[in-house]
C-alpha cells in the first residue's frame, strides 16, 4: 500500500488509478477496524487523528479531482465522508523520500511524465498536507538501497517476505 504524500498532479496513470484504489482499501479498513491491512503503517496517520474517516476521505478527494480534471471516471459516491478540515503533517524528508521513489518509478514506467518532473527538486505536497522540516516517517520501509519499498526487507542480496 502507497498513500503518496506527492500532490497526485506528479502522479502518471498507473500511480493516480492505484493511489485511488489503496486509498479506498485505507478507507474501508478505517471504517472497519481489524478488518484487512489495519496495522498497515501508512495508515497510523490517519488513524491518530480525532475523525480518521473524515481524514482518509479528504485525502481521497484531491486524487478524484485530479482524475476528473484527467477525464477519467473515478466514483467520487465511493467517499465515504470528508470534512476533517485540517492538514496532515508530513515531514520533508519524508516527501523527498517519496519523491525519489516515484521519480524511479515514472523513469522506467512513464518517460514523458518522468521527463516533465525530472528536474523539479521538491514536489508540491497532496493538499491534505503541511510539510514541516524532519526526517523519514518511522513508518516508512526503506531498502538498503535507500528505495521505498512495501512489504520486503532487504536482507544482504536476498530478499525475504514480511
Amino acid at each position: 500500500m502507497r498513500l503518496w504524500s506527492v500532490h497526485p498532479k506528479h502522479f502518471d496513470r498507473q500511480a493516480l488509478t492505484a493511489c485511488w484504489r489503496e486509498g479506498l482499501l485505507a478507507q474501508a479498513v478505517i471504517a472497519e477496524p481489524g478488518r484487512g491491512y489495519s496495522r498497515h503503517p501508512q495508515l497510523r496517520r490517519f488513524q491518530e487523528t480525532d475523525d480518521p474517516c473524515a481524514a482518509i476521505g479528504d485525502y481521497l478527494t484531491p486524487i478524484v479531482d485530479e482524475a476528473d480534471a484527467r477525464g477519467y471516471s473515478f466514483a467520487r459516491d465511493k467517499i465515504r465522508t470528508t470534512g476533517y478540515a485540517r492538514t496532515l503533517i508530513v515531514n520533508d524528508g519524508q516527501l523527498a523520500y517519496e519523491w525519489k521513489h516515484l521519480l524511479a518509478k515514472l523513469e522506467h514506467r512513464s518517460p514523458t511524465v518522468w521527463e516533465r518532473w525530472r528536474d523539479l527538486p521538491v514536489p508540491d505536497p497532496h493538499p491534505g498536507f503541511t510539510v514541516v522540516s524532519g526526517p523519514i516517517a518511522e513508518w516508512e520501509k526503506v531498502a538498503a538501497d535507500g528505495a521505498a519499498h512495501s512489504g520486503r526487507t532487504i536482507i544482504g542480496q536476498q530478499e525475504a517476505s514480511t
